[in-house]
């Protein structure tokens, strides 16, 4: 039905509003907790062989939804009874802004692709933790944090700071985003230097609460060999959980879309099936050269579940989807899960333990 009917509909709009429109109907259909419980009966996939613990947390199945999809934490209790096993909220900033002048979201179909240039657009950290205390669900939640675009590098430490300490008791775990495109100079922050100092600074903070919560990276797929090998030595001094591999990527290579086009949609981040290969290479790298083999997000070009196999066969702990479910429909994640199931039991349950 998302496929003939629904996609074609959504697809005739511009992306932003489409997405937008979207998350009214979620809202104003998933709200009511008898139809939220029907829908969750048929996408929910709940089998033990999906469960997952990884850096201290469990997840009832691998299957997440990348930050960017629901920035705000406004529709977590309708999208947990779409299947997910846990939600990555944000980017998150101390202050709400607007982000980058309209358009700033671009559909490349030919590619199964998306051009964003959203620019960390939100409401700000206390806006989303008003939201989060009135979640009925138990699904994990993650925060995805950021700067806000005024903000300098230099200082760039304390709005970090602001977020986490904003959303510590509403959130499972917290990410470090430090690799979005789409805020200047804010990949300066992979740099060795500056990325040690702010991921020990989150740590300090981190063992001043009751509990400690688990801190993750989220990298670019642009960083040469060289700088993940900085990336590996980062995690590995500074003690950090994980990493999430990949955001989007600046690269244009292979794409099938008329070139002028994508001339013209002009710069933002690369996501979708084109950044598959780009993502699997980090995983394979950070996983095989790391002393500690440290927890891998895998998150990045999933689009069938041959794509999900392929990312925890690279050594991927969990995986995420955005392009996909956007493109597949609400159907997505309950297919990959029952996917992962049927590979599991042909590999005796050990398809989990590849990695």
């Amino acid at each position: 039905m998302y496929r003939f009917f629904i996609k074609p509909l959504l697809f005739l709009m511009q992306p932003e509003r489409a997405h937008y429109f979207a998350f009214w109907w979620m809202r104003a259909l998933l709200s009511w907790s008898f139809i939220r419980n029907l829908a969750a009966k048929y996408y929910v996939v709940d089998h033990p062989v999906l469960k997952r613990q990884v850096f201290g947390l469990t997840f009832k199945n691998p299957i997440g939804l990348a930050a960017g999809f629901d920035k705000d934490a406004q529709n977590i209790d309708e999208l947990a009874a779409l299947g997910f096993g846990f939600i990555e909220i944000g980017t998150i900033t101390p202050e709400g802004q607007p982000g980058n002048p309209k358009p700033r979201l671009f559909r490349l179909p030919a590619d199964d692709a998306l051009i964003n240039r959203m620019g960390f657009n939100n409401k700000g950290a206390e806006a989303a933790v008003e939201r989060l205390k009135k979640r009925k669900s138990h699904i994990l939640v993650g925060g995805n944090i950021g700067k806000n675009k005024i903000t300098p590098n230099e200082e760039a430490t304390n709005d970090y700071i602001k977020c986490f300490n904003a959303l510590y008791d509403y959130v499972d775990y917290f990410v470090v985003n430090v690799s979005s495109p789409n805020t200047p100079n804010l990949r300066a922050l992979q740099e060795k230097g500056p990325l040690k100092k702010l991921l020990m600074s989150l740590k300090g903070q981190n063992n001043l609460k009751p509990i400690t919560k688990p801190i993750l990276l989220k990298i670019a797929p642009d960083l040469t060999d060289e700088q993940l090998d900085d990336i590996i030595e980062i995690v590995e001094s500074t003690k950090i959980d994980g990493v999430i591999a990949t955001n989007t990527t600046i690269s244009r290579d292979g794409l099938v879309t008329d070139r002028e086009k994508v001339k013209k949609i002009g710069h933002g981040g690369l996501s979708g099936k084109p950044v598959k290969d780009l993502s699997n290479h980090v995983i394979k790298y950070l996983k095989s050269n790391s002393r500690t083999k440290f927890p891998v997000i895998g998150v990045g070009g999933i689009h069938t579940a041959d794509d999900a196999i392929e990312k925890i066969e690279a050594g991927a702990d969990l995986l995420q989807v955005y392009t996909g479910f956007v493109y597949n429909g609400p159907t997505f994640v309950k297919d990959l899960n029952e996917a992962l199931i049927s590979r599991a039991m042909v590999h005796q349950d050990d398809f989990f333990k590849l990695n």
